[in-house]
This record gives structure tokens, sequence and C-alpha cells, in this order.
């Protein structure tokens, strides 16, 4: 047995600077195989920290199952809210976003954390074509007809153009997480058309930053992804306003426009 005792230190502790670090909430489906990879990979991570909660999701991904979820933001929020202060709350969630409203979504979020900016991919998508200059897009999703529908009548109520939409008619997330790039490549450059001045690649399960920078070379108009969208708010909203990884497409070389996340929609 050992006898020997315990003393303590006399060594002073010292704390580092807690504003050293931007911290960041994350709400990721119980499903999400991308988000938190994609986001770190975005980031700049030797000054950014996420922390992470999931919430309940059930497969298939429909509009009703998405829309289950509004009622479990606020107790996946509050799971948070020992960490305060954080720059923002991302729901990675597009479809959701859509289904429920980002409004909705932002308050749900607000009334278990606090007041803090909360980022929602179709929000965060908004911003960037507003920040890109672009009106009139082409939407490729991973879902099916039935989930994508309610994502042409969200950007078209908020004043985007569509050129074209096609969707890869997949139904579970776990699934579309494993999409390969060539095929997401392959899809994204049949959505494009003439008049088509930007691409919007929706789902943040959809592994699509992969491929940002050779579908803008080859294309030559900004591509805009779930993931990509809320990693550029997520870094503006920590101050990092000099982040600007050009594999990651043109979207970073700019500012985050200054009605950010505003609407009620």
């Amino acid at each position: 047995m050992n006898n020997i005792s315990v003393s303590r230190s006399g060594e002073p502790v010292r704390f580092n600077d807690p504003g050293a670090t931007a911290r960041f909430g994350l709400i990721a489906l119980a499903t999400d195989l991308t988000s938190e990879r994609d986001l770190y990979r975005q980031l700049p991570q030797q000054h950014v920290s996420i922390h992470v909660t999931r919430v309940a999701f059930e497969n298939p991904t429909t509009p009703e199952n998405l829309r289950k979820m509004a009622p479990r933001l606020t107790e996946a929020a509050q799971l948070l809210a020992p960490l305060q202060p954080l720059k923002a709350i991302c729901y990675s969630c597009t479809a959701a976003s859509v289904a429920i409203g980002d409004g909705p979504i932002r308050a749900s979020i607000q009334a278990g954390f606090g007041d803090v900016p909360v980022v929602t991919p179709s929000g965060a998508a908004r911003m960037a074509f507003a920040a890109l200059g672009v009106r009139r897009i082409a939407i490729l999703t991973p879902y099916t007809v039935e989930t994508t529908e309610p994502m042409t009548a969200y950007f078209s109520r908020h004043g985007m153009e569509l050129s074209n939409v096609q969707c890869l008619g997949l139904e579970d997330d776990r699934d579309m997480a494993r999409v390969s790039d060539q095929s997401i490549l392959n899809a994204a450059l049949s959505v494009d058309t003439a008049d088509t001045e930007a691409l919007f690649l929706s789902c943040t399960g959809l592994p699509a930053i992969n491929v940002i920078a050779e579908l803008e070379d080859r294309i030559g108009k900004p591509v805009v992804t779930s993931n990509q969208a809320s990693a550029w708010a997520m870094a503006r909203l920590g101050g990092f306003a000099d982040h600007r990884p050009v594999q990651y497409g043109q979207l970073f070389g700019c500012a985050l426009p200054d009605d950010t996340f505003g609407e009620a929609a």
C-alpha cells in the first residue's frame, strides 16, 4: 500500500486570456457526419473552439421530420448556456432551417441560451449572395423533390431568381454525407446554366466544400455551399475579418453585409 501523502503545489495558477480563443456553439443533428469537420477545416483552427451539442433527428429527411426538431432546439441550446459567452451559435441543418424558419429557430435558441447571434445555413447563404452581389442562382440539393421544393420557395420569397433546381433524390442524411466528390462536381456542373450568376449546393451533410475551388474554376462563377456559408458567417462574427482561405471560394473574400440575420422569416 502506498502511504505517500498528497501536498498542494506551491506553483501559482495562471490562466490564459479568455478572449484568446473565439468560441462558437454548434447544434448538429444526431445523424450529422459532416458539419463539425467542415467548419473546423474552414475556420482559423488555432484561434477557434467549437462546442457541439446534438439534437434528435429521425430519417427520412422530409419536411415533416425536419419540423419535429423545432421544439427540441431550446433544450439543445440550454446545454450550451454554461459556456457563455459565445461568438455565435450555428444550427447546422439547411433543410430544417427552411422548414422551420430562420426567425423561429433564432428565437428558440435564444430562449435556451440568451442573447447570441444565431447562424442558420439558409440565412448564411442569403447573406452570401448579398455579399457576392448576385440574385440569379441555380440550386443543387441531395434531397428528394418533396424536401427540395420548400428550398425553392424560400429563396424565391427572399428575392432570389432561380435559373435551375435539381436534386439527387436521397432520403437519409447519412447517405448524403457519403456522396463522392466526383458525383457532387458532375451534378453541380449539370445544374449550371448560361444565365446563372452563382451556384448553391445545399445541405450541411453534403461534403461539398471539397469541390468549391475546382467548380468555381470551371464555371467562372461563385459557388456557395451550406457549410461554407456558415463558416464564413461565423468567421466574420468571430472577428476574423481577414480570414480568407482561397480554397473555399470567392465568398471568403467578402465582408458580412450590415443586415445580418435580421429577417424574421
